[in-house]
């Protein structure tokens, strides 16, 4: 008779337990890395195509995509990628007063702006930066769309004025960066009459035999677009940048037909005479600075 002890299966051998590749390293490798050194947003999506980038390519290539799509950026990136060697003079906005109505809202009006300011860094949708563009020095506005939108209001109305008059002080062409849905609802009519004011503030910068150039990017509609979006001595914009007063599917309803696909995108604004050219933004410094250079030769000519 056999022995029950050998007669008895073998048990199996557990399972051994998987680990990751990080916990395989030797040890000082290991506290070498550290949780906090692989920053959460490394990977960002294509809009466009939903391609996941890595985000310091992105960056290298100013937020433009490989597909194309150029991306939305802030004020501070874009003086950066602007001026000659990103160097530039930062322009203080001036301070207004908030909330002038009590404007009644879910969330204080006060709030929203001190939760835009933490955001973005900036004072509010305007900055202001003097420096040379493609070696010839200019003031250059940029409007932040990731600062309620970019509306326009009483901070941004003052802070336009300011800069049209930084440009004729310095004897400097003004150039504006747009990126807006409009104007700001909660400060009512006061914000509405920034599009006058800064209209008038485009007419002094014009008097002063300045140039004014306008790059739209996207988006650039409502009341931004009626005013000084639109008066520029040339107007540039960015590829497929949305631009227009009203907003498609409001068209559509109100004359009771279908739009073409590329209406209100920059090349359709093109084709129609409403824009001067289409510039891809890494191109978009240089373009300015031979158009800044032309346009101030004649001003030379006058003074001699």
């Amino acid at each position: 008779m056999a022995d029950s002890k050998t007669d008895k299966p073998a048990r199996p051998a557990p399972p051994r337990e998987r680990k990751g590749w990080l916990t395989r390293l030797r040890p000082g490798v290991r506290s070498d890395i550290k949780k906090g050194d692989t920053p959460e947003n490394l990977w960002v999506k294509d809009p466009e195509s939903g391609e996941m980038l890595y985000r310091p390519d992105l960056e290298a290539a100013q937020w433009v995509t490989p597909s194309g799509h150029h991306m939305r950026i802030g004020a501070a990136a874009r003086l950066s990628f602007t001026f000659d060697d990103g160097e530039f003079e930062r322009i203080a906005s001036p301070k207004v007063v908030e909330d002038p109505l009590n404007f009644p809202d879910e969330r204080p009006y006060k709030e929203r702006l001190a939760a835009a300011r933490k955001s973005t860094g900036e004072q509010d949708s305007m900055a202001v930066g003097v420096g040379k563009v493609g070696g010839q020095p200019a003031v250059v506005i940029v409007q932040d769309f990731s600062f309620m939108g970019g509306s326009l209001g009483m901070g941004a109305g003052e802070t336009f004025v300011k800069a049209a008059q930084e440009a004729v002080a310095r004897e400097v062409p003004l150039v504006i960066f747009t990126a807006s849905g409009g104007a700001r609802m909660q400060e009512g009519t006061l914000s509405l009459m920034q599009m006058a004011r800064t209209t008038l503030a485009v007419n002094e910068v014009k008097a002063a035999g300045l140039p004014y150039v306008v790059v739209l990017t996207d988006p650039t509609t409502g009341g931004v677009l009626a005013s000084y979006a639109m008066l520029g001595d040339i107007h540039l914009a960015e590829p497929k940048a949305t631009i227009g007063f009203s907003g498609r599917r409001v068209i559509e309803q109100t004359i009771r037909e279908i739009l073409p696909p590329a209406f209100q995108k920059s090349e359709f604004l093109v084709e129609h005479g409403m824009i001067d050219r289409v510039v891809a933004r890494p191109d978009i410094p240089a373009v300015l600075g031979n158009i800044l250079e032309t346009l101030m030769m004649g001003r030379a000519r006058r003074a001699a």
